[in-house]
């Protein structure tokens, strides 16, 4: 019997590129949004050590003005980075879905794949016990005709 082999290999191959390059561009995008994540846990560090600063004794009040400027500052990059944060996620959401469609296009490619791996080996093993009974019918037929003459001789 010949070889195992799958016609549509050249597509799996393709859908499994897909399914790769989906997951590299859901992995970006989730780098993306941890960075955001990070800077805002950064800004919110900063923010809070300028509001432990503004209250310190001994200070002037244009030092209190210059902190009070830049925790509007902080409050401000704090919304950009918000917003951002939630594209982000909007991003990351379409990208996990891309994946999801791209592995299942290759999962059901594979499972063909393995049906018909399935069905080969079968008809294999149906040749295999095929040849395995031509031999041995032959052999027998050999024998039995052995005897046979050995009967007719005596």
């Amino acid at each position: 019997m010949k070889r195992f082999r799958f016609n549509l290999d050249k597509l799996l191959e393709l859908r499994l590129y897909y399914e790769r390059e989906a997951e590299l561009a859901l992995a970006k995008a989730m780098g993306e949004l941890q960075s955001i994540q990070e800077r805002l846990q950064r800004l919110a560090e900063e923010r809070a050590e300028a509001a432990a600063e503004r209250f310190r004794p001994g200070r002037s009040v244009a030092q209190i003005q210059a902190t009070d400027l830049y925790i509007l500052r902080l409050d401000k990059t704090k919304e950009a980075l918000l917003e951002a944060a939630a594209r982000a996620e909007m991003v990351v959401a379409e990208k996990r879905q891309a994946f999801i469609e791209a592995s299942r296009d290759r999962k059901v490619l594979d499972k063909l794949k393995e049906k018909r791996m399935k069905e080969y080996r079968y008809q294999l093993s149906l040749e295999e016990i095929k040849t395995v009974d031509d031999i041995s019918s032959g052999t027998r037929a050999r024998k039995n005709t052995v005897d046979g003459d050995e009967e007719l001789s005596i």
